[in-house]
């Protein structure tokens, strides 16, 4: 019967109602939040509720930032959070949103946590809905639990600030967060002032809005009778609840502000550790007294603005410490280099806020060496501190005094790894040490752990120069292995030699390769004014951050005006070092093709090489190769090979079979003319090749 009953009766068509008219009859929205995509999906009514056309919103929570204040975007960004880090399935917040036309109502948003199998979570699934009437005065004062949830909205104010000011690293971005319209508005005061001490008096800092503070109070006197000097010198906030006490404690100041209507005021003293560091004033026009919640959140509030400013004031101290220090470490000028255009750069990391770490152990140095050429280092302690600038100090001006004595790149590498070693210290460097010939384009590259340089060519193309190294400073004395292998490499000229640190090539996610393939893009597309170049490459690195530092020097060989007559080479060969003979055949054959002398440049190597193998061979030591220009009645190009041993070479018959005793023969062959002189404790083989002769 009941059946028939029901049947009788009939339903309506759209009966039973899908969610989205039910959502929208309760003047609910709703939203699907992908957290893979960061995509956040809204209904119709969610728009409305945000007060935002379809066209104004792209899909993106960010773009809710126009309507949500940012101290409210932080409350709900903690909230949501703590909700998946707790493993929750739901969270509820009230928040304000700010319409169109500029005024705040009451909003209430409800999310469910959707999480895949092994827990990570996907979505979030929920309504907002305009909670203006809920949390109405009215609504309030009929609705006990109403009153309660209010009161804890109102606490949570402390909470909203707290977090704002958490992200407030210098003194200035704690100002920029309590001047803040949104923040005036979070406070409901109608203007805003804030002091800090000094020296005895009180500097205003800050008022809000702009251009409202009253003249002639920028800078007061703590004793003088003004509300924030009060707060001051009793460490005690200043509640005045009525224009008539305004008036009577402080006429000094009242006249000025009468036309701001102001009806009460809080002055709250700034205390850290114990001590004043300034005061805040918020001034109303809407309100008659303070309840005793209301001074107790206000007390609460100024503490978190108190805590916020000395953090950023230690932090402001620390960094401009570790910046002197890092500068005084830095070298002060970079000399002038015949022959080449330079520039250096330096960047500091900035490492998450942390006191003391936006600064570190890269440097850069270029050393002025005998003979026209110039050493170029890069170099990078390990480290974030104090401690690695302090050590990179030290380690760069080891190795420039090691340099300037004349040793090889090999010798200044390892002995540099020595020093580094006894220092006692937990830190090891990379480092890469250029040593190069601007007259001849010449340059000998040592690396020790670090990146490898690269080169731009005239034409702006740019490649990396693979360069065989050692282990990095300090762990190779540790382990006994300081052997550094030299690489020689042509720097023709217009071309550019850049030597960086891994703060410039590293990036999050990627590996080093890739990293050093787009630096290497990014050089070639790059300007050609070095110093350009280096700033550009800068200006990358700061868009980039990173939590490293970053050293750069560019060294570019100019293109000469008018061809150079000549000029000097001097390369040391050790004996039983065949990379040392390689390398002075290579700077042999440089040298005389970059004086203009590339059609006698075979048979010069040759005798050379016959000359230095004699030396190393007959003799006990090293030998020493000199390769000049002589101006006289013809150019001549000599070479000069040195040794320790007096005995004079003679010229023999090596016969049919013989494999030795032809070196004085190919000398005499191939040079225009050679000789011998003794010099000191030894000898010097030399010989002479006509360039060209003058018409």
């Amino acid at each position: 019967m009941a059946d028939r009953a029901a049947s009788a009766l009939s339903l309506p068509e759209d009966w039973p109602a899908h969610p989205d008219p039910i959502l929208a009859l309760n003047r609910m929205g709703s939203f699907d939040w992908d957290l893979d995509t960061g995509l956040f999906s809204m209904d119709a009514q969610a728009h409305a509720i945000f007060d935002l056309r379809p066209d104004e919103y792209d899909g993106h929570p960010e773009s809710l930032s126009v309507r949500v204040p940012a101290a409210e975007g932080h409350r709900i960004d903690l909230l949501v959070a703590q909700a998946i880090k707790d493993g929750r399935e739901n969270y509820g917040a009230y928040f304000r949103v700010k319409r169109r036309d500029g005024t705040l109502r009451w909003t209430h948003t409800q999310g469910y946590i959707r999480r895949d199998e092994t827990g990570r979570p996907r979505r979030i699934i929920g309504i907002v809905r305009d909670a203006t009437e809920e949390l109405s005065e009215r609504a309030v004062r009929k609705d006990a639990a109403a009153q309660a949830a209010a009161r804890r909205d109102q606490t949570n104010v402390v909470q909203i600030a707290t977090a704002a000011l958490a992200h407030a690293r210098t003194v200035q971005d704690v100002i920029d967060v309590v001047t803040d319209a949104q923040g005036l508005t979070l406070l409901g005061s109608t203007s805003l002032v804030l002091g800090l001490v000094e020296a005895g008096r009180i500097r205003l800092v800050a008022e809000g809005p702009a251009g409202t503070y009253v003249p002639g109070t920028r800078i007061t006197r703590i004793d003088e009778p003004y509300p924030m000097g009060e707060a001051v010198r009793t460490l005690s906030p200043c509640f005045i609840e009525s224009p008539g006490e305004f008036a009577e404690r402080f006429p000094i100041l009242w006249p000025h502000i009468t036309d701001m209507h102001i009806t009460s005021a809080a002055y709250l003293p700034l205390i850290a550790q114990a001590r004043p560091i300034g005061a805040m004033g918020l001034l109303y026009d809407d309100r008659s007294g303070f309840s005793a919640e209301e001074r107790n959140v206000l007390v609460a509030l100024g503490s978190s603005i108190a805590q916020s400013l000395q953090r950023a004031m230690l932090y402001e101290q620390e960094k401009d410490l570790a910046q002197g220090l890092q500068q005084a470490m830095l070298p002060r000028t970079i000399p002038s280099v015949r022959g080449a255009d330079v520039a250096v750069r330096y960047r500091a990391a900035t490492v998450g806020g942390t006191l003391g770490r936006d600064i570190g152990g890269d440097w850069y140095d270029l050393i002025p060496l005998p003979g026209g050429r110039v050493g170029a280092v890069i170099g990078d302690v390990q480290g974030h501190d104090t401690h690695a600038a302090a050590v990179m100090g030290q380690l760069r001006i080891v190795l420039r005094a090691y340099a300037a004595e004349g040793h090889t790149p090999a010798t200044v590498m390892a002995r540099a790894s020595v020093f580094l070693h006894e220092l006692d210290t937990d830190r090891f460097a990379t480092c890469l040490y250029a040593e190069a010939d601007l007259s001849t384009g010449v340059v000998q590259v040592v690396r020790a752990g670090h990146i490898d340089p690269l080169v731009r060519h005239a034409d702006g193309s740019c490649h990396r120069v693979p360069v065989e190294g050692g282990l990095p400073l300090g762990l190779s004395a540790e382990f006994g292995r300081l052997e550094y292998p030299v690489s020689t490499l042509e720097l023709d000229p217009g071309h550019t030699l850049l030597l960086c640190t891994d703060g410039l090539v590293e990036q999050p996610g990627c590996d080093l390769d890739d990293g050093l393939e787009a630096l290497t893009t990014l050089v070639a597309k790059g300007p050609d004014d070095v110093r350009d170049l280096a700033a550009r490459l800068i200006e990358v690195a700061e868009e980039r951050g990173g939590d490293d530092d970053v050293a750069l020097l560019l060294l570019r060989r100019r293109v000469p005006e008018a061809p150079r007559p000549g000029g000097r080479l001097q390369q040391h060969v050790a004996p039983g070092d065949p990379e040392a003979l390689t390398h002075a055949r290579h700077l042999i054959r440089a040298a005389v093709r970059s004086w203009g002398a590339g059609d006698r440049a075979d048979e010069v190597e040759l005798v050379a090489d016959e000359l230095v193998t004699n030396a190393l061979i007959h003799t006990e030591g090293s030998a020493i190769v000199t390769l000049r220009v002589l101006e006289g009645s013809g150019r001549r190009l000599r070479v000069e090979v040195e040794d320790s041993s007096s005995a004079l070479p003679r010229r023999r018959d090596a016969g049919e079979d013989g494999v030795s005793g032809r070196g004085l023969l190919l000398v005499d062959r191939l040079a225009d003319v050679w000789g011998v002189e003794a010099r000191g404790g030894g000898k010097c083989v030399w010989c002479e090749f006509l360039v060209y002769e003058h018409t």
